[in-house]
């Protein structure tokens, strides 16, 4: 089994072990790109995982920003999840959202945990059953994390390696995002990109809701003009796609420093005080 990813049919032989937690991590947002959404069907003994209103910090306007230990470790338990469980993690479009939240149980030390690739769109195209409900917790679990550094970094991070030009930084958003053709989807955010960082758009890791084959996605990272003696900083919208970016350069087999800049472009895009390029420089 890949230690990411988890296919449909690898699922339908696990899905009803006691020690495997299902959990759907859909989330209302339509991603720029993303496949349409499967609604009102999810997986059997699925539970709602929702990191927009639920497993986020609630003490900023910033959208699914990652929430505190305590936090997360109370909202995991009440979700009936063990230290010892499985975790797959799906969503209902394909692998757009699921990532983040597989990231987010990474960062809390959590590594029994796995994407089902091309999400619910994947389980039914198996043949795989769906329900109409969620699956009632009725005991807490002992889940019990603790938050890794540098898993999930912020703006005054991601400025100083940007200044240092000691990141990759790389961008999942479209090209034209990037380069300032195109307006923003978020009101009030200013067009560009942050500064020394690269383009590669989260599309582009993509097939058909599935993450590409290992070779495939090993080529697209290779055309990089990357520095493979420094971390990897991923950076979106408003850090979800970059997820996605990350578990297909972690399946590349660059696993050693990653971090997501989680307020993305919504923190950076609306901020005057951090700097902004306009056109791409790949030599910079």
């Amino acid at each position: 089994m890949n230690p990411i990813l988890i296919s449909a049919e690898q699922l339908q032989t696990i899905y009803n072990d006691p020690d495997t937690i299902i959990l759907d991590a859909s989330i209302e947002f339509q991603i720029p790109g993303e496949s349409p959404k499967v609604t009102g069907q999810m997986i059997p003994n699925a539970i709602q995982f929702d990191y927009d209103k639920d497993f986020c910090n609630r003490h900023t306007l910033l959208p699914h920003m990652f929430p505190s230990e305590k936090h997360f470790n109370e909202r995991a338990q009440a979700l009936g999840i063990n230290n010892s469980s499985t975790i797959v993690i799906y969503d209902n479009a394909g692998t757009y959202a699921s990532p983040r939240a597989w990231w987010m149980f990474k960062a809390m030390g959590h590594n029994k945990v796995l994407i089902l690739d091309g999400g619910l769109p994947a389980w039914i195209k198996n043949g795989g059953a769906t329900t109409a409900d969620y699956r009632e917790v009725t005991q807490d679990g002992d889940f019990s994390g603790t938050l890794e550094h540098g898993y999930f970094i912020n703006a005054q991070q991601v400025l100083t390696h940007s200044n240092a030009q000691s990141a990759n930084i790389i961008d999942a958003r479209s090209q034209a995002r990037f380069d300032s053709k195109v307006p923003e989807p978020r009101k009030g955010l200013r067009s560009g990109h942050i500064p020394h960082s690269l383009c590669l758009p989260f599309a582009s890791v993509l097939n058909d809701g599935h993450l590409k084959d290992t070779q495939d996605l090993k080529n697209i990272f290779n055309q990089l003009p990357l520095d493979e003696s420094n971390p990897m900083i991923f950076s979106c919208g408003s850090g979800v796609t970059a997820c996605i970016l990350l578990v297909a350069s972690y399946i590349a087999g660059y696993q050693n420093s990653m971090s997501i800049y989680d307020g993305s472009w919504t923190e950076w895009g609306a901020d005057s005080n951090l700097p902004i390029a306009v056109t791409q420089n790949l030599s910079s």
